[in-house]
């Protein structure tokens, strides 16, 4: 199937023509998140980029395969080879068993990848779910000399893998940098003893007296690396190679690297083709972080609970801001940037809702070239091709939100009667607008935020009375053709109208 799509590909650093390996089918692994605790603002951007990507992929009429695993165990402290798990501490903190804790955190993921309007990964693994898998692979690593054995513990030999392989390409990294792992040097070195070499990152940890999670494994009680997860998952779901590998660009070192050299040493080549990378969220210039206290869960957001907020937040609203900036760029959160965004959501998406609910005057155009609209965004093929060229050039979500503004100027000139417009032009122009905005960027354009429910509830009560006590009045009066005009009306309308000994009442 040819596409113009463009997408960056952090693997070459250009931009790419995007053509499937296994056409019309797309296989798209993401890193999932690691559910130790509840859904942050740094989970909002990944998901909603690669749900982007999802819907406009199958807008292309490819059937893809979306795959975005759950870390429930292997991910420990600072991203370092020794020390607690992620999600043992937390549940040792807590008093809860640790699949208590996943259990938790994962349903409260899931609610706010709805909220936020992602549509669901074709398959969820969890990283406890397929632990054969990957005591699989890492025997076939040990076997084929890029891993070795020590105390119960594997690790992969880098060396090894450095005398038939290229190692860094992804991340531009060098072998030292694997030294500090993650940025926790001391716990690297620590565990020298072990290794051959610090370099060398886990791939199963034997599991100390007091470690929850274990399995049994050809080399004893243990569990295994982070890395090692999504190497041994994406190939199970998507075969290798597969089309894209997506995450955060916190993931590129040492975690992307280390299932490049995993899969490879494995399978003989690279998990993924194509590798794309979503910029980092910060807050008022700083890195988001627990530690600096800027940390801000989505729930805050909604709620509008974080004593950093000015107010609550709607989904759609998170949503909009971060479509608004292209993928690949930084993202500046603060209250004032959010607030301004929320504020152009609703005159956009208000806008939008209002175009696809007018009806123009009717318009039959004589035969001609200008049979299908005015020109301009309001003619549909117009819309469609900027749309489609936004998109293709790597995904440019902000071009897209600014051309549907630009439509809105040009729907004002037909609202003020500038302009006309054929039936079927603005049949098929709405139908374009629903594509873009609803199905590939996720918005609603016929589901209201709360706030605008609230407002537009007091306002069609008030108007209702106003309709049923012109009724009441044309009953007195006995003007029956107005008063079955109106009930007739408010009936096709969608409400309720009853007449009784006592009055007129309604409902919706």
């Amino acid at each position: 199937m040819a596409t113009e799509l463009l997408l960056y590909n952090t693997l070459t650093r250009t931009k790419e023509s995007f053509a499937p390996l296994r056409s019309p089918h797309v296989g798209l692994y993401v890193c999932g998140p690691t559910v130790y605790g509840p859904p942050h603002l740094g989970h909002a951007r990944p998901y909603i980029t690669f749900d982007l990507l999802l819907r406009y992929l199958t807008l292309l009429d490819y059937k893809v395969r979306y795959v975005r695993n759950i870390t429930d165990v292997g991910h420990l402290v600072d991203d370092a080879d020794e020390g607690e798990d992620k999600i043992a501490r937390r549940a040792r903190l807590e008093r809860v068993e640790p699949m208590e804790l996943v259990q938790r955190y994962t349903l409260a993921f899931h609610r706010a990848m709805d909220q936020l309007g992602n549509l669901p990964p074709s398959i969820e693994p969890r990283a406890s779910g397929h632990i054969p898998e990957q005591i699989e692979m890492i025997q076939t690593l040990i076997e084929r000399g890029f891993a070795y054995e020590v105390n119960g513990s594997v690790y992969f030999d880098l060396e090894s893998y450095r005398a038939h392989y290229p190692y860094g390409q992804l991340s531009g990294r060098v072998v030292d940098d694997l030294v500090a792992g993650a940025g926790n040097e001391r716990r690297a070195l620590a565990s020298q003893s072990e290794k051959r070499k610090p370099e060398d990152f886990a791939l199963w940890k034997k599991a100390e007296p007091e470690h929850i999670m274990r399995w049994n494994s050809p080399w004893g009680s243990g569990f295994p690396g982070w890395h090692i997860e999504c190497s041994a998952m994406s190939a199970k779901y998507l075969d290798t190679p597969f089309d894209i590998h997506g995450g955060g660009m916190d993931l590129l070192f040492p975690h992307h690297e280390s299932e490049i050299a995993q899969t490879t040493g494995c399978h003989g080549c690279a998990p993924a083709k194509t590798w794309i990378h979503n910029n980092m969220v910060t807050i008022n210039g700083q890195k988001m972080g627990k530690s600096l206290g800027n940390f801000i869960t989505l729930e805050d957001l909604f709620a509008g609970t974080h004593e950093g907020l000015s107010q609550a937040y709607d989904p759609m609203s998170i949503r909009f801001f971060v479509l608004q900036a292209q993928y690949r760029s930084t993202l500046d959160f603060s209250d004032a940037a959010l607030s301004a965004s929320s504020k152009g959501y609703k005159r956009w998406i208000q806008g939008l809702r209002a175009l696809m609910s007018y009806e123009p005057a009717v318009f039959e155009a004589t035969p001609g070239p200008n049979t299908t609209g005015p020109g301009g965004l309001l003619d549909p093929d117009v819309l469609d091709a900027k749309a489609r060229a936004a998109l293709n050039d790597d995904l440019n979500s902000p071009v897209l939100i600014a051309t549907l503004y630009e439509l809105l100027a040009d729907f004002q000139e037909l609202r003020n009667g500038k302009t006309q417009i054929t039936p079927e032009a603005w049949n098929r122009l709405r139908q374009t607008v629903q594509t873009y905005v609803e199905d590939v960027l996720g918005f609603p354009l016929t589901t209201l935020t709360s706030e605008e429910d609230s407002g537009t509830l007091q306002a069609l009560d008030a108007a209702m009375e106003v309709l049923m006590s012109l009724r009441q009045e044309a009953k007195a009066s006995k003007d029956w053709a107005l008063s079955d005009r109106i009930r007739d009306h408010l009936t096709h309308a969608g409400f309720k109208i009853m007449d009784d000994k006592e009055g007129s009442r309604w409902s919706r």
